[in-house]
């Protein structure tokens, strides 16, 4: 099955939409939310052809957002880049930090910050389930897997030092992220091997293709065993969203290459520059400047889109 939701308030209008993506039916469940509250629902009407223009982030807002650093390569790269080892630890206990989730962006909208923070995508594959109790095992985790979503977890790179020195986490260097229209079950999602997704990510940087990875590899921990940490001391409400963090490969035993070199290159503007401060010294690749517009999508082995399209358009603030 593959829902979405057009813009109708702050939980939107839950739709179900046809494989073929022409077409969506309005289901009697009127939000993503109260399905997941209160269980599947049937289809409420005749097909209608999809407006993309009403098409929000498949869930408008969640209870809870808990983002990971799934891909450890990524995690890596940042410690190599300012000269520090990454601590063994972090291969076998996953970072995870709370995200904001009262309001996210529909897959269209721009974004308004100042270029001055150092703004930043982050292309990452993301699972909706249903209600997990504390303690979890990793099965029961996988078996809460309900929704596979794709995400744009936007980043301001230049005002993370100063809130992690503060030894608190993120809050201003963490805005509204963005996901693509479509969330598709786990039943029919190709690529989907019930706990990581193996499919390509798609990133275009203005018209360019900046990044072409493969989400089922080198992503260190699978879903499961990241819905098991953040269940370690609390219950997750059903609809709570797990973010992997930004995809991230390897490419001939170094941290990667460009599109342009041959490679598969990257998910986030952050992990080339710190691929240039390794190689080079000095990172030389700009954050992202007004005007400057990214695209993200995944397909199959086959190429076909599976979840739509992000697209948004940096503004000024």
């Amino acid at each position: 099955m593959i829902l979405c939701s057009y813009r109708d308030g702050p939980d939107g209008q839950l739709r179900i939409v046809a494989p073929d993506f022409a077409t969506t039916t309005r289901m009697k469940r009127s939000s993503f939310q109260q399905m997941m509250d209160l269980g599947p629902a049937e289809p409420e009407g005749a097909p209608e052809a999809l407006d993309r223009h009403r098409i929000a982030s498949p869930l408008p807002r969640a209870y809870q957002f808990l983002d990971a650093s799934a891909y450890v390569n990524h995690v890596e790269l940042v410690r190599r880049a300012r000269g520090a080892e990454m601590p063994e630890r972090f291969r076998t206990d996953p970072l995870m930090y709370q995200g904001g989730s009262d309001a996210f962006l529909a897959p269209t909208d721009p974004v308004h910050h100042d270029p001055a923070w150092g703004v930043d995508f982050e292309a990452e594959v993301a699972v909706v389930i249903g209600r997990v109790d504390q303690g979890a095992s990793v099965d029961a985790a996988r078996a809460a897997i309900r929704w596979i979503m794709v995400c744009n977890d936007w980043s301001l790179r230049n005002l993370i030092p100063d809130e992690l020195a503060k030894g608190f986490g993120f809050v201003q260097s963490k805005p509204a992220c963005a996901f693509a229209p479509f969330a598709r079950s786990v039943d029919d999602c190709p690529g989907w091997d019930g706990g990581r997704l193996h499919a390509t990510m798609c990133v275009d940087l203005n018209g360019a293709p900046f990044g072409r990875l493969q989400s089922g590899v080198d992503m260190t921990f699978d879903f499961p065993t990241l819905i098991a940490h953040a269940a370690k001391t609390r219950d997750l409400a059903a609809g709570t969203i797990i973010g992997s963090g930004t995809v991230s490969n390897k490419r001939d035993g170094g941290p990667g290459r460009t599109i342009a070199d041959g490679g598969a290159g990257y998910a986030c503007i952050a992990e080339q520059r710190m691929v240039e401060t390794i190689a080079t010294g000095a990172a030389v690749t700009p954050f992202l400047q007004p005007g400057d517009r990214v695209e993200i999508w995944m397909e199959d082995e086959d190429g076909r889109d599976l979840f739509g399209r992000i697209s948004q358009r940096l503004e000024t603030a």
